[in-house]
């Protein structure tokens, strides 16, 4: 089940920005700089304490579903399908996360959250390879082209704040023309956030 309850809570369980509200992350009205500690906790009970190597599996797990806002099963999906490809599993993992097509457009600058980016691709307001797409959790591939509907985002696209370029290397982005490109695969270095993906691999592996 998807949590619905306030994103920022989320945050401060984790003890670090999960970058889930969009600009409010990034200005002085984030409550993780008012109230650095857990949900539940005040003062100097930061919440934040000494954690066991199952503690430690855990937040990593949760962090990585709460940063890219996919429930536990498509999660634990992700990962079964992370472990039968090449490669290390853990980044595997984050690289299937990444290719979704929600937190692309997201991370191309189309979106000021994944949340926005994902109410976006479901209202048919993102097209991808010219073809109007519904579905967020879709995974995009080399050569995949993102756009705004040109008939029945561009309004929504305004209403998105317009930041310097700070989009991932591995995809090409054209903020004037509201489109995307997938250059490559990210690596390891274009993650996003400080999930220990080997820590969800072990999680996963008892």
């Amino acid at each position: 089940m998807r949590y619905t309850g306030p994103a920022c809570r989320l945050c401060r369980r984790e003890g670090e920005k999960l970058f889930l509200k969009g600009e409010k992350c990034t200005s002085q009205k984030c409550p993780l700089l008012k109230k650095n500690y857990a949900p539940g906790h005040k003062g100097n009970k930061s919440g934040f304490g000494k954690q066991s190597e199952y503690g430690r599996q855990l937040r990593n797990k949760q962090k990585a579903k709460r940063m890219y806002g996919v429930a536990e099963k498509p999660f634990r999906r992700y990962y079964g399908i992370a472990t039968k490809q090449e490669g290390i599993t853990g980044e595997n993992l984050l690289r299937i996360l990444e290719q979704r097509l929600d937190n692309v457009v997201y991370r191309s600058g189309l979106a000021d959250s994944r949340a926005q980016a994902r109410q976006f691709v479901s209202h048919g307001l993102i097209k991808l390879n010219n073809k109007k797409a519904k579905t967020p959790s879709q995974l995009v591939k080399i050569g995949d082209k993102i756009a705004i509907n040109a008939k029945d985002g561009v309004q929504a696209f305004d209403g998105v704040e317009k930041k310097k370029d700070t989009s991932p290397k591995w995809l090409k982005v054209d903020l004037k023309k509201g489109e995307s490109e997938v250059a490559f695969l990210p690596e390891k270095d274009d993650f996003e956030g400080s999930i220990d993906s080997q820590m969800i691999v072990e999680f996963y592996s008892k």
